[in-house]
């Protein structure tokens, strides 16, 4: 019981040194490991034009040589091409990006 103690006290105290930027990421790990079911939704002023279900996660991209962040997004999701928020017959999982500056998009989570 004593070592269960000792080992959460440890884990806090860590959590509670690390910045805001690493807090994030291992919150990422952990929801990435345990899944998702995202949707992204992308907008064309207010309408909607696209539709990517059952995401896993969205990541931001860094350079491979200089690890500076990217302005870009990317994920894998099913491409929603009717937009009824169901995997229909032939509506399959592909890879996709959208730019951080010039998107209109809303992603969320469906339970």
């Amino acid at each position: 019981m004593k070592v269960k103690i000792l080992i959460l006290g440890i884990s806090l105290l860590f959590f509670a040194g690390c910045t805001q930027e690493t807090q994030n990421s291992l919150s990422r790990s952990l929801q990435n490991w345990t899944g998702t079911n995202g949707v992204l939704d992308v907008y064309a002023g207010d309408k909607l034009v696209h539709k990517f279900i059952k995401i896993d996660k969205v990541s931001t991209a860094y350079g491979s040589k200089d690890g500076e962040m990217r302005p870009y997004r990317y994920g894998y999701g099913v491409d929603d091409i009717n937009m009824n928020g169901i995997v229909d017959s032939g509506e399959k999982k592909v890879y996709f990006e959208f730019s951080n500056y010039s998107t209109s998009y809303i992603f969320y989570e469906r339970n």
